[in-house]
């Protein structure tokens, strides 16, 4: 090998590797790799700018745009309206129908995002038995079109910079029916072994809250129990810390001082009781912003919070917010808000400032759940204009009628003239890390291609191993697909295992399509791992589940799913 090979070999290694070491950063991951890329010439300049600017790409990111203003309407929470009923089996077959209906046009994240409050909130099941079948109806579900998921917008990408064709908007939905089918029936049977946690009435509840006790405090020289803070309604003192010392329990003898910090448990929406006692300040009051209007998110696997405390990150700077509670499902939180070491998964209360919406690193820290954003609910017009043109589009675009890309953009023109969707709200959610990894994974498919690696793979595919073995091939990009999955997220996966999916297809000198299909079917295969895949972290946490239940529930829909991709695509895409 050339030189110019050992680099490029060396750069996808070690991008697998930091993928592997920064598995909450994948857009920084491939954000490095592409400037490697570019710094060492391994690809041209006009490689470089069809990379970015890839159709395929440009297409995925204007459906997503689109989707923010189709998330702000009711059909989603109309949906979630029809979902609940008293048996559970009928309640099982609604969630999943709806579900993977929803997510083959929808952003499942938004789908799962407006379904979890509903879920949790219902007054039959426990949400624990409802809550990962909703995450894996909406991964099944986006396996049923090209724009179901990202994951395969992401493959069609890849495919457009290589074959220089589209795939299909059906192509993907005779095995994605058989993956739901499939799927869906040892789904239903494996429920059984989800476990019945205690079923949480409001989706604040449980909430850690803390407040401070401020100079002349009516509070201050008084007990407990004086004060009334025994009598709170939905809101329990769980704790007071006093000079770096924890007091719990507290005893409703206890003698408040100044400067304790109270720490309370319970419904976030009774907040406001607190605001009663004089001089008793939450972090959102000691930052001048009000608790009326709340915004409820998830703190992301990449944020950079991680680890963090909110005292040592800014909180209020970066974000023009306050943190008026948090709460860690299965885990207990303890002492000072602003000394909490924040996890992925944490769910997080806050009060906004006037520029919190403006700010654009909200969307790449924290997962917005429904019915709290304080974003404007579309109606009237503007609601038909955002569900109508949106499924007209995609109407047109699967009968082939229009280009999808040229029906995204006059859709997208079309709702910023009528303000439904701002440029700011772009801007702020700009899926910036998508594009990053697609782009990245594009050049570096040109830079394995200049280096002449692809051809050297092919020729030693191609002396070194019998046609009868292509089917053997496949099954191995599967696994070693669905094993990155687990462990580096559905799109990374994706986009790193296409160029040598499509390599050894060319070894063989087989069609490249079967590899490229599989390749597409197995990065959306995380059933597993709550980490693979964003809508299994939402639940992982909502649902107050262990790891052991996704390997109890997730290991043999990942097995009845595997079988029926590797069996399937060589049947409906011939070698």
């Amino acid at each position: 090998m050339s030189f110019e090979a050992y680099v490029t070999v060396f750069i996808f290694v070690a991008t697998i590797v930091a993928l592997l070491r920064f598995q909450n950063r994948p857009g920084a991951v491939f954000g490095v790799t592409l400037l490697l890329l570019v710094a060492s010439g391994l690809v041209t300049q006009q490689q470089l700018l069809s990379s970015i600017a890839n159709p395929g790409l440009i297409t995925l990111v204007l459906l997503i745009i689109c989707s923010f203003a189709l998330e702000k309407t009711r059909l989603l929470r109309l949906i979630a309206s029809k979902m609940i009923l008293k048996s559970y089996k009928a309640t099982f077959i609604r969630l999943f129908s709806l579900t993977t209906i929803s997510s083959a046009l929808l952003n499942n994240t938004a789908v799962v995002a407006t379904l979890l409050s509903p879920i949790r909130n219902n007054p039959h099941h426990f949400a624990s038995r409802l809550l990962l079948p909703l995450s894996y109806a909406a991964i099944l579900g986006g396996t049923l079109t090209l724009i179901g998921t990202s994951t395969n917008l992401i493959i069609n990408s890849l495919y457009l910079d290589t074959a220089g064709q589209s795939l299909s908007f059906f192509s993907f939905t005779a095995i994605g029916c058989l993956l739901v089918v499939g799927c869906g029936g040892v789904l239903a049977f494996s429920v059984r072994f989800l476990p019945e946690n205690a079923p949480v009435s409001d989706c604040s509840k449980g909430y850690f809250i803390d407040a401070k006790i401020t100079e002349h405090s009516e509070l201050i020289g008084r007990t407990v129990e004086n004060n009334g803070l025994r009598n709170l309604e939905s809101l329990f003192l769980v704790e007071v810390v006093r000079d770096g010392c924890l007091i719990s329990p507290v005893s409703p003898s206890e003698i408040l001082r100044q400067d304790d910090r109270l720490i309370f448990s319970g419904d976030i929406t009774k907040v406001e009781q607190l605001a009663q006692f004089s001089g008793l300040k939450t972090f959102a009051h000691q930052n001048e912003l009000t608790t009326a209007n709340l915004t409820e998110v998830v703190v992301r696997p990449e944020s950079i919070l991680i680890r963090k405390t909110l005292k040592h990150v800014g909180f209020r700077a970066l974000f023009d917010a306050a943190v008026v509670a948090i709460r860690r499902d299965g885990e207990q939180v303890s002492g000072k808000l602003g000394e909490v070491c924040i996890k992925a998964g944490d769910f997080l209360v806050l009060a906004v400032g006037e520029d919190f919406k403006s700010r654009r690193n909200i969307s790449k820290n924290f997962i917005f759940l429904s019915g709290v954003e304080t974003e404007v609910r579309l109606n009237g017009w503007r609601a038909w204009l955002a569900v109508g043109g949106f499924v007209s589009t995609v109407a047109l675009a699967a009968l082939g009628w229009v280009e999808l890309f040229q029906g995204l953009v006059i859709l997208l023109g079309c709702l910023i003239l009528s303000q439904s969707i701002s440029v700011n709200e772009i801007m702020r959610r700009l899926p910036i890390d998508i594009w990053l990894i697609v782009s990245a994974a594009i050049l570096l498919s040109h830079a394995l291609a200049n280096a002449g690696v692809v051809g050297l793979l092919g020729d030693w595919i191609s002396d070194g191993f019998d046609s009868n073995h292509v089917y053997l091939a496949l099954i191995i990009i599967y696994f070693l697909t669905w094993f990155m999955t687990e462990l580096v997220t559905n799109n990374a996966a994706a986009a790193l295992m296409f160029p040598i999916a499509y390599s050894v297809a060319l070894g063989f000198g087989v069609d490249v399509l079967p590899f490229v299909m599989t390749v597409a079917f197995a990065a959306s295969g995380s059933f597993i791992s709550p980490y693979g895949y964003q809508t299994n972290l939402m639940v992982f946490n909502a649902g107050q589940y262990k790891f052991n239940d996704f390997i109890k529930v997730g290991l043999p829909v990942s097995i009845v799913y595997g079988a029926i991709v590797i069996l399937a695509v060589p049947y409906f895409f011939p070698f």
